[in-house]
Formats: structure tokens, C-alpha cells, sequence
């Protein structure tokens, strides 16, 4: 069975380079390229409009930064796939990034089959960092502090408490279920009280949130 192409939307404020990646894009027959945009309000009209399953989101650009843009698209289509492609590569903007809904990061710079494994990754629901960006990302949580977790999230119920450290420590639901004698269908609904409680789209973002309060 043929499998249907991505539909991606492009967001780039830089002209030459959006084309270029366009172009890129549009060799793989596992991905259509759907739109472009070139500052982040209109990414965020066009990412309603079309519905694409990427968003390839820069995040410095004029009228609505990337990160805010991210923030408005996964608010409104929590379905739809961010994944930033930047040249900003510090700490603040990876965890804002993040925070705001992104499922992946890489850096601009990155060879083409990195970026088309991206986007296929972050279609299919994962989340995926360039390799620089891994590594900060994991100096980062190892550099942070652990913090009582009752005190940094009061809203979650111990067993709710015990299942965000777990996801945070990578397990998948499964694996908990396993681990707590649950089934997975009551982790899942578990996980989804999590979400709506931290008010966060996806895993990702509540992973970050669990380790920055030393959890995992």
C-alpha cells in the first residue's frame, strides 16, 4: 500500500533560503510541500487553513516570533507537527521552543536526509532533536537541580505524581503498565489527566517539565 506524502508547510523569513528548502523538500516523494510563509502570523493563518501535517518553523522572524507561532498552531491543531529548523542554538530558545509544542529542534546547517528524517519522524508523532541539540539538551537536565515534586506540581495526585516520573525517566506507557500493574488504557488515561493538568500538548513537553523539576 502506498503510503500518502507529508504535507508540509514551509516558515521562513529569509527568502533564498525558504526556496532553497522548498526545493529540497519537494525531491522526496515522501513529502508535499503544501505552503510557505514568511513571518509567523501568517504561518499561523496558513497552519489553520491548510491543516498540514509539519510545520518546518523558523523561530527569529518579523510580526510573530517561531516560538509564539508554535504556541497559537498547537493551541488551535494539536495534530499538526512542529518541528523548528533555526540557527539559534542556545538553551532558552530549545526549552521556549519546547515549551511551546515543538516536537523537534535542528539546526539550519543540517544535511538534507537529516531534515527529511525529521519531518518524517515528527509526522509519525515522535519527537526528534539534531544531534548538537541532543546534547544540550541532556547537559541541561543533568544540570538541574532535583526539587520536591509535591511542591512543584500541587494539581497532580501521588499516582499521577509517580507516572509523570516514569514517562519523564523515557518509559513508554506500556512499560509502566507493566511496572505498576496497570493496564495500559489506565495509564493512557492517567498520562492524558497529566497533559490537561500541566497544560501541555504532547509528551515532549511534559517531559520537560518533569525534569526541570527533577523528576526522571
Amino acid at each position: 500500500m502506498t503510503m500518502e506524502p507529508l504535507r508540509v508547510l514551509v516558515v521562513d523569513d529569509h527568502e533564498e533560503f525558504r526556496q532553497g528548502i522548498e526545493a529540497l523538500l519537494s525531491a522526496s516523494p515522501a513529502i508535499e510541500v503544501v505552503g510557505h510563509a514568511a513571518d509567523g502570523a501568517a504561518a499561523v493563518t496558513l497552519a489553520l487553513d491548510l491543516q498540514p501535517d509539519v510545520v518546518l518553523m523558523d523561530l527569529h522572524m518579523p510580526r510573530l516570533n517561531g516560538v509564539e507561532a508554535t504556541a497559537r498552531i498547537v493551541s488551535s491543531s494539536p495534530h499538526i507537527g512542529v518541528l523548528v529548523l533555526t540557527m539559534m542554538e542556545d538553551e532558552d530558545s530549545v526549552f521556549a521552543a519546547v515549551r511551546a509544542g515543538a516536537r523537534g529542534y535542528l539546526l539550519k546547517g543540517a544535511r538534507r536526509s537529516e531534515v527529511v528524517r525529521a519531518i518524517g519522524a515528527v509526522g509519525a508523532g515522535e519527537v526528534i532533536f539534531g544531534p548538537g541539540i541532543a546534547e544540550r539538551v541532556m547537559t541541561y537536565f543533568r544540570s538541574v537541580r532535583s526539587r520536591p515534586a509535591a511542591d512543584v506540581f500541587p494539581e497532580l495526585t501521588d499516582r499521577e505524581r509517580v507516572i509523570l516520573g516514569l514517562i519523564a525517566e523515557g518509559k513508554e506507557n506500556a512499560e509502566i503498565a507493566r511496572q505498576l500493574s496497570l493496564s495500559v488504557k489506565t495509564v493512557r488515561n492517567h498520562a492524558s489527566n497529566i497533559f490537561a493538568k500541566l497544560q501541555v500538548a504532547h509528551r515532549a513537553q511534559a517531559i520537560v517539565l518533569a525534569r526541570e523539576a527533577g523528576l526522571g
